[in-house]
């Protein structure tokens, strides 16, 4: 998608500081945290947001939810939160889907 911001930064066309890349995904820190570690685990396939997933896309959000694990460790964390927003009443901002990893400290309970 031409206008997107995370298909602009994965496509290389925006220079930013991935943490991590392959050919699947790509995760950046968050230029506003909301916790002492917040990363953006972002699928490079455009896809607006989770309520418009395909069922042939469910390799690819298995793929990212398992490897959510794997950021929290690199980060040091031992216990995590995943968010994921979706459509603007939901808080979604950047219309592409995304995942929220947030930890470090004591994040607030639900």
């Amino acid at each position: 998608m031409s206008d997107c911001l995370f298909c602009k930064m994965a496509s290389g066309a925006i220079a930013t500081d991935k943490i991590y890349e392959d050919d699947h995904i790509f995760v950046i820190k968050d230029i506003n945290p909301k916790a002492k570690v917040h990363l953006l685990v972002i699928p490079k396939l455009h896809i607006d947001s989770l309520a418009t997933v395909q069922e042939d896309q469910a390799p690819l959000l298995g793929y990212v939810m398992t490897s959510l694990k794997n950021f929290a460790r690199e980060q040091g964390l031992d216990g995590f939160r995943t968010v994921i927003n979706t459509g603007k009443e939901g808080g979604q901002v950047i219309f592409h889907l995304h995942f929220h990893l947030l930890g470090g400290g004591n994040l607030p309970k639900f």
